[in-house]
This record gives structure tokens, sequence and C-alpha cells, in this order.
């Protein structure tokens, strides 16, 4: 059951092959046998997923035909989820049960999937590795002495190794692509406002975006489906209209116009991951697409740009956790400048506290104008290269990370050198595109991921395109050797 799609799980329950309870039962002890080895989930809801099983084999049985009726998934624990712990991989909130379900988990439980748990994920979504959890690291599936990605690793890792169909996971400056790409499945990012933030805990709320992760584009174009809409309570939540992202999927690409930049594909670019990009732009060109050599000139200025607008919309986030209304307390607090002191020294990671301060610096008194407003000048010049590349080419593509996935450890203690792992992808969260990572084939036994970046509010065209590179070839199909057994 666990190769199968998630269509083809969803035909099967609604053929009677198998139960939602069955398929529950056996994604929960293939997560009871593997995950040990992964450290995928940071909470398993047995009784909850049962039970939501059981709901789901009784509206099957009373005809109800919902395409994931009965699919098993698991939530970035960044997604409150009423009665489950949301810890968003923090000290912080170890102890926060939410009363409220994120707007994207319950139009989820209404389509009848079914919760299986929360999956680990970076401290507050920073982080590129998944190291920085609380909860310990996140290994990667092809390879356990490596990272999964960041910061929904655990959402990756637990698709890759076949725990689970579906996952859900969050970006704001490449965390579904980056782990999509080391972890060898797809991701897709969508349009600022296409899926509702209300109840998913904020790191930079003018970047934070939700979005599926699964193995193929055909799986995530069914998730999408569920989310994506105008949330009345969320008033970052778009009204732009939702199409039916599975109606394009079989698209032929003829005509088809996709720019090359030639900041994606010079210096810093792994080169056995260049020539597996390379290779997969000519699947794409087999298929009538046509490839364009395009300029994105301020690309160089998006790292710098992201490292003082996330951090310092994350310390203004960050600032509710104070120890007094919810979260981690200190011990014996003598008054009240003690409580917010230590309540926040030891509920906050390093990695945490280094972007508050990042953050809070670039936002006081005498230096907003120079690194702020400045941050945001130039996000405007990023955006505004993006629209004029689209006004000649349809899509742009390029590698999703400079290279595969590397070591744990290998740089925790230089987080500049982690920063470069986002280069290709913090650009298009600034200037709030669509974009998604693509198996690409594989560089040294570790899985590679094709970027595809697209117009605001063009999911549908992107999926198309991965959908058919997908049936020119199996990349999305290759799985670690334990997870295919």
């Amino acid at each position: 059951m666990h190769d199968l799609s998630v269509a083809e799980l969803a035909h099967a329950l609604r053929s009677r092959e198998f139960s939602s309870t069955e398929l529950t039962r056996h994604c929960l002890q293939r997560i009871r046998s593997l995950d040990p080895q992964y450290n995928s989930f940071i909470s398993v809801d047995d009784a909850g997923a049962l039970a939501a099983a059981a709901n789901a084999d009784a509206r099957l049985a009373a005809g109800e035909q919902g395409p994931l009726l009965g699919i098993p998934l698991a939530h970035k624990d960044i997604f409150c989820t009423t009665g489950l712990r949301t810890s968003c991989g923090s000290k912080m909130l170890d102890n926060f049960v939410p009363p409220y379900d994120a707007t994207v988990t319950r139009l989820l439980r209404d389509a009848g999937t079914v919760l299986l748990g929360k999956t680990n994920m970076d401290e507050f979504a920073m982080g590129s590795s998944s190291e920085t959890s609380f909860y310990g690291s996140t290994r990667n599936p092809w390879d356990t002495t490596r990272v999964p990605g960041g910061s929904s690793g655990g959402s990756a890792a637990a698709v890759a190794a076949r725990l689970v169909p579906l996952a859900t996971g969050t970006d704001t400056g490449g965390s579904i692509r980056q782990p999509a790409a080391f972890c060898g499945i797809t991701g897709l990012k969508p349009t600022y406002g296409r899926v509702s933030r209300l109840g998913m805990v904020a790191y930079a709320s003018s970047l934070d975006q939700g979005g599926p992760m699964a193995r193929s584009a055909e799986d995530c174009a069914l998730l999408l489906n569920a989310i994506a809409g105008l949330d009345p309570l969320d008033s970052t939540s778009s009204a732009h209209p939702v199409e039916d992202y599975t109606a394009q999927l079989r698209q032929p690409l003829t005509g088809l116009r996709i720019g090359l930049p030639r900041e994606y594909f010079g210096e810093g670019l792994d080169t056995a991951t260049g020539d597996r990009i390379h290779a997969a732009l000519a699947l794409l060109e087999q298929q009538g697409a046509t490839l364009v050599d395009i300029t994105l000139p301020h690309t160089e200025l998006s790292i710098p740009t992201y490292y003082i607008i996330a951090p310092a919309e994350a310390s203004t986030n960050l600032s509710r956790y104070d120890g007094v209304r919810y979260g981690y307390r200190c011990e014996a607090p003598r008054d009240l400048h003690d409580l917010y002191t230590r309540s926040r020294q030891e509920g906050f990671g390093d990695e945490v506290k280094r972007r508050i301060l990042v953050g809070t610096f670039a936002l006081s008194a005498g230096y907003y104008d120079a690194y702020y407003r400045k941050a945001q000048q130039v996000r405007r010049l990023i955006r505004q290269d993006f629209l004029d590349a689209f006004a000649n080419v349809d899509i742009i593509a390029g590698p999703t990370t400079p290279g595969p996935a590397f070591g744990l450890g290998a740089k925790t203690s230089d987080p500049l050198a982690m920063y470069l792992e986002d280069v290709y992808t913090l650009a298009v969260n600034l200037a709030g595109l669509p974009a998604m990572s693509v198996p690409a084939g594989q560089a040294a036994g570790l899985p590679v991921g094709l970027q595809l970046i697209g117009p605001h509010f063009d999911e549908a065209r992107l999926l198309n395109v991965a959908h058919q590179l997908q049936q020119a070839s199996d990349w999305h199909r290759q799985a670690p050797v334990e997870a295919s057994s």
C-alpha cells in the first residue's frame, strides 16, 4: 500500500480493495518500525488517526467520493491542531495544545483525510537542515548521515520514506522546496495568499506560505485543491479564483517557453547537480518546450535582503512568547524582568535567538532606514526582475539547491554557509511567486531537485510541467532502499 500514489489509494478505497482503517494501521506500523532512524515525527496520534479512519470508512460506505477521503497524511508541526500538541519544534511550545484548528488543518479534516501526526522541523521554521529542532535532528532516508533539508525536513523525510503519502509544509525562503529536493520528492510553494495562514505559527508574516509535499505533481495538485482559496479570517488570504489544479496536468508542453537565469547556472552550482538539471530540461525540450536564456540581475542580493526582512518580522512575531500567556515559563522567576529574560533564554534555541537579535537590530532606531527600509526597496527590485522575465517566458527553471544533501553537523557552526543553501529559493518568497521542486535524478546516489517558478497564481501551469516531466521519467518513483521494502 505504501508504494501507491494518492490517486491509486483513493481508487482502491472506493473499490473496497482495502479500508482506510487498514491503510492507516499500515502507515502507523511503518512509522513505529522505521521512524526511529529518521526522527521525522514529533507526535503520532494513533487513537485520533484510527478514529478518523473509521469515520472515513463510514463516509465511503455511504457513497462519498472525495479524492482525499480516507487518505492518511501528516502536518508539519507548525499547523495548529485541536487537542494535539503543536510545538513548532521548540521547547517554547513543548506544552502547547491548541484549542482550534488552522484553516489548512480544518479543510483537510473536512475532506476526510486521516491525520497520523505532526512532523519534525527546524525550530520556528528557522533553518535549512532540520537540525535546530528541540526534538533532535531529522535524518535523510536516502542517507541517515545527511540532513533532509529544512525547515520542513520532517514532512519531506516522512514522504520519502513512504511513511505517509502526503504531508503539509511551509515555505518562508525555500522550506518546502529545499527539503523536497534533498529527499527526492515533489513540493510546491504556492503564491503568497493562495493558502490561508490562519493557525500557522508565524515566522515572517510577509513570506510564510503553506503548501503540499508528496511524491508526484498529481498528488500535490490533489492536496492543493483541498487547501487553496480565500479565508475571510486571514487578511493575507487572496480572493483570486481557485482552479482545479488537476485539470491541466495532461496538457502538452508544445510552445512553452522556459527561462533559464544565468545567475542560477554559474559559480557555486555543483557540477553533477547541474548535469542532472540540464538532463531534466532536455526532457522538457523533447516534449515541445523552448529554453530561453534570461537574467535576474538582483539575485545576488536576495540573501542579504531576506536575512534582514525575515528576522525583522520574526523578532516581532516571537515577542508574544514571554512566559506569561502560554508556552514555556521559567521556574521561580524573581520578578517580571527575570520571567521574560529566562523564559526566552531557556525556551528558544540558538538559531532563533540569533535571528531575533538580528531582526531587532534592523528595526531599531537609527538603523531602520539603513537596513529594513533599504531591504524592502531591494525586495521591490527583485520582484520586478521576475515580472520583466515573465514578459518573455512562461516559467523559469533551474536548480533548487546548489548541490545534494550535506552531512549532519557539516554547517551548524557556520550560519552563513547554511544560509547559502537557499540561494536559489529565497527570491521567490520575496516576490511572492509560486514555485516547486521536482525530482530530477540523482548525483552521487543522492536526489537532485529541479525548481520551476511561475507568475503569480499560475500553480496549474507549474503542476502541468512537473506532471509532464514525471510522465517522461521515473525519478519521482525512486525510493530509499529501506522505504521501498
